[in-house]
């Protein structure tokens, strides 16, 4: 028989509605399972058995229900949870406890959502890796920065679990982890109360086992409706098949992946069209670390002038670089993103949506390292809305995704689109 902890969290949420189950039978099959993985997965930054038992109970308290009602989640370290410690994987925040949520931890405990506790991540959500193992085979990265919160939802700890992205944070990790993460459009979610790095990059976002359990969680946070992806559309996409300016970075079973993505998407009825970015658009990618580093060093400036020395060594070579470049530089990277920004629209005028690796291949082995985030960097630059979604196994057995990418502020298309193409590799 299936264990609760490994449903997904909208049939957990129905058989809650209806019943069948309460919230604290979820959260203790999901605590069993913590206690029998979690000693080598290592997901947790923070976690509290009994604290998840309260809220829990609390859930099968409450008179009203919560589009969330008892779901566990799981809340990435840079985002805050009253009560419970913040530490944003770095000896200089160890024992900060903030005395508010984070909006979206807020947003999400007030529909019913039980915090099951706070997931790993790289240090402020950047450079130095945390303990995190990747569920299929502990010897390989999760990916980051959302390394607990991929982790996690894939060993069955938690249904859902919020991710932050500068980068690649939440797609590479899903993707590696062989779950689904939803990036949304850029500022759907309210940052107060995150550690925030980039203002122009930084995103909060979703990890869970579907596309479905994606947008309710960020639906129910927003308020804003994100339609059933489940729901068949009335006729197949025309998809932009694009490896984009880092094509030479994917590794042969990324290349396969791609090929054998777009004979499915083909015999499901879709038009599948290979292109590239313009110039113009592409260039967003090469701007995309002066901003991220030129921003951070911005963000961290108390860090790097009262704790210098409790930085990772790989953290401070790059952001006392940033600071020695000319205010310009940034300046200049910001501007060639709204002139990339600008130029994209048009550039998928007749699709509904790209096509392209999540990864450059299967996870890193060991754990020094999350993996290169090459293929999601542009996209995120953009502001605009990606999902990655599980598309089978690589030549060491790990797992590998694709990725959809949409229009700004057109998620409820995109994330559609992504269950139609989940749908079409499972019967391919």
């Amino acid at each position: 028989m299936t264990s609760l902890a490994d449903l997904s969290a909208t049939t957990l949420l129905r058989r809650i509605q209806a019943g069948k189950t309460s919230a604290t039978e979820v959260m203790e099959a999901c605590l069993a399972r913590i206690a029998a993985r979690e000693p080598t997965l290592r997901a947790f930054a923070h976690f509290d058995a009994e604290a998840a038992r309260q809220a829990a109970r609390a859930a099968d308290a409450a008179p009203a229900g919560g589009k969330l009602r008892g779901l566990p989640l799981g809340v990435k370290d840079i985002l805050d949870v009253a009560g419970m410690p913040t530490c944003n994987n770095s000896p200089v925040w160890d024992g900060w406890r903030p005395r508010a949520d984070a909006a979206c931890v807020a947003l999400a405990r007030g529909e019913g959502a039980a915090v099951i506790g706070k997931t790993v991540t790289t240090e402020f959500a950047t450079r130095q890796p945390g303990p995190t193992a990747n569920p299929h085979n502990p010897a390989f990265t999760p990916g980051g920065s959302s390394s607990g919160s991929a982790a996690g939802v894939a060993a069955g700890f938690f249904p859902l679990a919020f991710g932050t992205q500068t980068a690649g944070s939440i797609l590479r990790p899903a993707a590696y982890c062989g779950v689904v993460g939803y990036m949304p459009t850029h500022g759907l979610i309210h940052r107060a109360g995150m550690k925030v790095m980039s203002e122009e990059l930084d995103t909060i976002g979703a990890i869970a086992r579907t596309v479905a359990d994606c947008a309710l969680l960020i639906s129910a946070v927003t308020g804003i409706n994100l339609g059933e992806p489940e729901r068949r559309p009335e006729r197949a996409p025309r998809l932009m098949l694009c490896l984009g300016p880092t094509a030479g970075m994917a590794e042969p079973e990324t290349l396969a992946l791609m090929e054998r993505a777009a004979e499915a998407a083909r015999r499901a009825g879709a038009e599948v069209v290979a292109c590239e970015m313009p110039a113009e658009v592409a260039a967003a990618h090469a701007a995309h670390p002066l901003v991220m580093n030129g921003e951070g060093a911005q963000a961290l400036a108390w860090e790097l002038a009262d704790h210098f020395a409790l930085l990772s060594e790989v953290l401070r070579t790059r952001l006392v670089e940033a600071r020695a470049r000319p205010a310009a530089t940034l300046q200049a990277a910001r501007a060639t993103f709204r002139t990339a920004r600008a130029a994209f629209p048009a550039v998928l005028k007749g699709f509904d949506a790209i096509l392209t690796p999540a990864t450059s291949g299967e996870p890193p082995e060991g754990l020094g390292w999350t993996g290169d985030p090459a293929f999601n960097s542009l996209w995120t630059a953009l502001h605009l809305p990606c999902v990655t979604v599980p598309a089978g196994h690589g030549p060491r057995g790990l797992p590998l995704g694709v990725q959809l990418v949409g229009q700004q502020d057109d998620d409820c298309a995109l994330l559609g689109w992504a269950e139609w193409m989940r749908d079409a590799l499972a019967v391919s």
